[in-house]
């Protein structure tokens, strides 16, 4: 039975609408405004009929007041009044009645108007509810969309419209590139599901690690996202990515793989990395890179590698000194490493594999060069840069071999290849650079030498 609770200050009033609608209804009647306050203060009812006229507080004070507990901001009300003028008519209407009912009560239309306003009432809940569930099915879709299925952490797209929106409303951050060294041997010598449970163990720490503001996103497989909100300084950064590799390194360990896995991580800043997310993946992307080819298991800034390029920024080279510089004494291993600090092991490798093969080797030196009178901005220049990296990537063969001078030259190595046949890959190199490259002129100069043996030196 749906109760209603009746407020008027006249005793006969309130016992007609006993008597009207005590058969169909639970009537609660009261006879100020104070008492009704009180009551559904501390009871729901299904809709409220309520005096105009009443001493102390009128009609639409007391609505205002029902209207400030929660249980009844949205209760049906209908006004009880005598005067049948317009002004008050539409005064009710506007203060948020449903309608209204004249006195005296007649019994018939005061049922029908009461049953019509609490079928009304039935009907919006029903559609509430409805609408209600769909936005929340919407919500639930939506959050599936947006995140990694495995991990539950944000997925790639999601994450680079946050961290854009957050750049664009003055956030400043910091974006860690996080990989797992070694992570296919887990899937391989102890199969998937081992696997999956490792890549949750690392969102799970991840999460340990984070702050309320940051954005944790798997970008896929063993490669993850953490956009560091309000960072601090350089030294902090570092401590919190050595906090991170300690701590996963040490479930690692507890799984007891035999594997020798570890993390390694990027670290692109803000503003000197990048202002937008891209430009921040990229830079997190080579720092990672760098980690990657000195020895894993640790992490690396990008402003630290490009700090690295600008020493070498103020000169240009030209082949000559480049061949002397790069055959200096080789005291590594001769391991593959595309670092320049320690790309001279490649090349004296390079050199001693000539001597027992007989292989002709070209070196190339590209340059760029600034237009006459003109002078090519530091993030323009760096653009020029990656666009050529990516032209030589696509042009060369797998065997071939590349690295960044400095933020103007490129190195190329091309293996088992005469000098002739080197001129037409470096014009590839350049045709495809100017096809990716859509910014104003520039130049790129090239020199081609032959590679000589160590006897030969």
């Amino acid at each position: 039975m749906k109760t209603i609770l009746v407020v008027d200050d006249d005793r006969m009033n309130l016992a007609a609408a006993r008597k009207v609608l005590g058969d169909i209804y639970k009537v609660i009647p009261v006879m100020r405004g104070e008492e009704a306050i009180t009551y559904l203060k501390e009871n729901p009812c299904d809709m409220i009929l309520l005096d105009i006229n009443m001493p102390g507080m009128d009609g639409f004070q007391v609505l205002e007041k029902i209207r400030s507990i929660k249980r009844c901001e949205s209760t049906p009300v209908i006004f009880l009044t005598a005067d049948n003028d317009m002004e008050t008519e539409i005064r009710c209407f506007r203060e948020g009645a449903i309608d209204f009912i004249a006195k005296p009560f007649v019994p018939e239309i005061m049922r029908s108007r009461i049953g019509r306003a609490l079928e009304l009432e039935e009907l919006r809940k029903s559609l509430a509810d409805r609408l209600e569930q769909k936005t929340r099915e919407v919500s639930d879709m939506k959050n599936k969309s947006q995140k990694d299925a495995l991990t539950g952490l944000w997925n790639r797209v999601y994450t680079e419209e946050t961290v854009n929106e957050m750049i664009e409303q003055g956030v400043q951050g910091a974006l860690f590139m996080i990989d797992m060294d070694n992570f296919k041997a887990i899937n391989d010598n102890y199969g998937h599901i081992a696997g999956d449970t490792t890549l949750k163990m690392f969102a799970d720490t991840l999460r340990e690690h984070s702050s309320e503001g940051d954005v944790l996103c798997r970008i896929g497989g063993d490669e993850f996202v953490v956009f560091i909100r309000d960072a601090v300084s350089k030294s902090m950064l570092g401590n919190h990515a050595a906090d991170i590799i300690s701590d996963l390194c040490y479930k690692l360990e507890q799984c007891k793989f035999e594997t020798n896995s570890s993390v390694s991580i990027g670290i692109a800043q803000m503003p000197e990395d990048g202002m937008e997310f891209n430009k921040l993946y990229n830079a997190a992307d080579k720092a990672l890179y760098h980690v990657k080819q000195n020895g894993k298991n640790s992490y690396h800034f990008y402003s630290d590698k490009v700090q690295q390029e600008n020493a070498r920024a103020g000169r240009t080279v030209d082949l000559n000194y480049l061949r002397d510089f790069m055959c200096r004494a080789d005291s590594g291993n001769g391991a593959y490493l595309l670092d320049f600090e320690s790309f001279h092991h490649v090349y004296n490798f390079i050199r001693r594999f000539i001597e027992r093969s007989g292989k002709d080797i070209q070196t190339i030196l590209f340059t760029v060069t600034e237009p006459a009178g003109e002078e090519i901005e530091v993030s323009e220049m760096e653009t020029i840069l990656e666009l050529l990296e990516r032209a030589i990537y696509v042009s060369l063969r797998r065997s071939d071999v590349s690295t960044r001078y400095s933020s103007k030259q490129m190195i190329v190595l091309l293996m088992d290849i005469n000098e002739k046949d080197g001129g037409v890959v470096a014009k590839r190199i350049l045709d495809c650079f100017h096809r990716l490259y859509t910014g104003g002129r520039v130049e790129i100069d090239y020199g081609i030498a032959k590679m000589e043996g160590l006897r030969n030196h």
